[in-house]
């Protein structure tokens, strides 16, 4: 290309964007502000769909509310709650693009999510994309902390091997899915994977929910995760890679590791922090110095900008390796 010929911009890649709701009147207003609001490049979406199944709270009404605003929002009711299966074939019936994107109507996505998740559709061999879950609960609490430390595991696994859910898009290869099937976004990566097509992570797409704030409803949440993955892997014979006990065995032993380094660095600092504690009273008690003078700790006098390679190192996500 000659240097007077202008660059040519990258083709829009358009999406249909659904939302599974039941009684989400909590959420539902942001959530679709925050999809309307979405900083997008190279990504176009056409329509939002609301599936809403059997809300007997304000739910439709809201989301009423923002279509008289925004044509692209559409609202699809359930007059019964039946499943999110039946809830996602009912956006799969109406979705009109070849790109959708699904989201649980109990999340927030970051303002770029769909940016960063639907652009990846450029490269033909990708069928499936997913979001880097951010638990919003306060980690000072024990199930809070649990709910921040699983999904720091589950981070660290989709950078190995890509297991995806709450914000996934997707090629529809596919017109529906089985209604035995409750592990949703499973099985559609499962689907994905058989037509040959590439699932990939997107950690640059956050998409924030509200972990279990009990130890009941924690264990409520993982025993249905778990029996509907033992369904998928008996009856349709996909593992996700969360079943894969050694590799995330192997995940939590460096958690434990940098534990264990953590508390280390603490009883050091601890011990230097008592001495120079000690040697400042004998100063200050004993020889009467003030320091209006100090000696000076010549080794912080040196300050260098780093580098903008280190800089971006540093503060973007490590590099995802696709499978």
């Amino acid at each position: 290309m000659s240097a007077d010929q202008p660059c040519q911009a990258p083709p829009v890649i358009r999406c249909s964007v659904g939302i599974t709701a039941h009684n989400e009147e909590a959420n539902i207003g942001q959530l679709l502000e925050a999809i309307r609001n979405q900083r997008l490049r190279t990504v176009e979406i056409t329509e939002i769909i609301v599936v809403a199944s059997g809300c007997t709270d304000r739910t439709e009404e809201i989301v009423r509310e923002h279509m008289a605003c925004d044509p692209r929002i559409k609202l699809l009711v359930q007059e019964r709650r039946e499943g999110k299966t039946s809830a996602v074939n009912l956006f799969l019936a109406h979705a009109k693009e070849n790109i959708c994107v699904l989201e649980s109507g109990d999340t927030l996505p970051g303002e770029d999510a769909i940016e960063n998740m639907v652009r990846m559709f450029a490269d033909p061999a990708v069928g499936m994309t997913g979001a880097h879950k951010v638990p919003v609960n306060a980690p000072e609490h024990i199930v809070g902390y649990m709910s921040h430390l699983r999904l720091r595991l589950e981070h660290q696994l989709c950078l190995e091997i890509p297991r995806l859910g709450e914000l996934i898009a997707f090629r529809k290869v596919f017109d529906r899915i089985p209604p035995d099937v409750a592990m949703d976004e499973a099985f559609v990566e499962a689907l994905v994977v058989r037509r040959g097509l590439q699932v990939r992570y997107a950690p640059d797409a956050v998409v924030y929910n509200m972990g279990p704030q009990t130890v009941g409803d924690f264990i409520k949440q993982r025993r249905r995760n778990y029996a509907g993955h033992l369904h998928l892997m008996e009856k349709y014979g996909y593992r996700v890679s969360s079943l894969d006990g050694g590799r995330v065995l192997r995940l939590a032993l460096g958690e434990v590791w940098r534990a264990l380094q953590l508390i280390w660095a603490l009883g050091v600092l601890a011990v230097l922090e008592g001495i120079a504690r000690i040697l400042g009273w004998w100063d200050y008690r004993v020889c009467h110095r003030r320091h209006e003078v100090w000696d000076i700790a010549w080794t912080t006098k040196r300050v260098t900008p780093p580098s903008t390679a280190s800089t971006h190192l540093a503060s973007s996500p490590p590099h995802t390796r696709q499978e």
